[in-house]
């Protein structure tokens, strides 16, 4: 596994591990018992996985999903460290970097900043910059269903383009920040919006944001 991903993967571990099976997340609906069995079911059960974007096969995957959940909360946490099966897909490490960087970071952060005693965490020029490598790369796909135009923007005037229409609202925030928010955790992400006001409201209340 390759850098960032490794890193991201065991402090998720970890920090599901400290705060135990039953602690709030940003999921909806989610302890963290029920996102340790989503990571798990995501690497580990393709032929459930394609539920969380093809809705025909939600049903399996919610099955699926039950069945780890009620496993060993500690067997959990140890298939996430220990990573993928033997020749699954997200064993190359161009995958495993691709893939698993974002999903990582944003569970970690939907564990952190679901505890009332979250504080920020720092992160490194050199991590910001991959984040926003991948989502400029995907912005388009998480924007899709954004009720306005949509732009994210860095705090050193890069930009992406997320959704097109009007009237439009730019997002200014770190790559990190703007990940959260494009990812659907805008009540989470800090970030500035700028816009018509109606737009704006629209935007930070929207459902459809996210993958």
């Amino acid at each position: 596994m390759s850098t960032f991903a490794k890193r991201e993967r065991l402090l998720l571990a970890d920090l599901l591990e400290a705060e135990g099976p039953d602690a709030p997340t940003l999921c909806e609906g989610w302890q963290t018992r029920d996102l340790a069995a989503h990571v798990v079911v995501r690497e580990r059960r393709p032929d459930a996985a394609g539920g969380i974007l093809i809705k025909q096969l939600a049903p399996r995957l919610e099955r699926v999903m039950a069945e780890f959940a009620s496993k060993p909360y500690e067997e959990l946490i140890q298939l996430i460290r220990t990573g993928p099966p033997r020749f699954s897909p997200f064993q190359l490490k161009q995958v495993d970097e691709m893939s698993n960087t974002v999903e990582f970071y944003v569970h970690t952060e939907d564990v952190r900043r679901a505890q009332p005693d979250w504080t920020p965490r720092e992160l490194d020029g050199v991590f910001q910059d991959a984040l926003w490598s991948r989502l400029e790369r995907s912005a388009r796909l998480v924007g899709r269903g954004a009720p306005t135009g949509l732009v994210l923007r860095r705090p050193d005037g890069q930009t992406a383009v997320a959704h097109r229409g009007t009237p439009v609202v730019t997002v200014t925030g770190e790559p990190s920040e703007l990940l959260l928010f494009s990812y659907g955790r805008q009540n989470a992400a800090d970030v500035q919006l700028d816009g018509e006001k109606d737009a704006v409201a629209k935007l930070h209340d929207a459902k459809q944001l996210g993958i």
